[in-house]
């Protein structure tokens, strides 16, 4: 007997999947573009500030990928801290986050 669980759906008030998908397409095309310009510039190696700089660009394009995951499980626009909805202005402000502002404030 298969286990077919239904997803959750969006809620009504959040954009809708194709809109969240092209936000978070042009998020991960933003950070590459970021992170090839600095690999151009030539990095030598004491350079920690660009250091630093590559391996933010670096989480925020892994915080993308799980966003589309979380889009893709249905659980996009749910808080991994509290389990409450993300208000849509701030996902549309950081379409990856995974955190309500209290909750990311509480990680900080």
């Amino acid at each position: 007997m298969p286990l077919d669980l239904p997803r959750p759906a969006l809620r009504p008030d959040a954009p809708a999947a194709d809109e969240i998908r092209r936000r978070l397409e042009h998020a991960r095309t933003t950070r590459i573009a970021q992170l090839k310009a600095l690999d151009e510039t030539g990095q030598r190696p004491d350079d920690h500030l660009m250091s630093h700089q590559k391996d933010a660009i670096r989480r925020a394009l892994k915080e993308i990928d799980e966003a589309f995951a979380r889009l893709r499980d249905g659980t996009y626009g749910t808080c991994l801290g509290c389990s409450k909805p993300v208000p849509p202005e701030r996902l549309e402000i950081l379409p990856h986050t995974r955190h309500c502002v209290a909750c990311q404030s509480r990680a900080a």
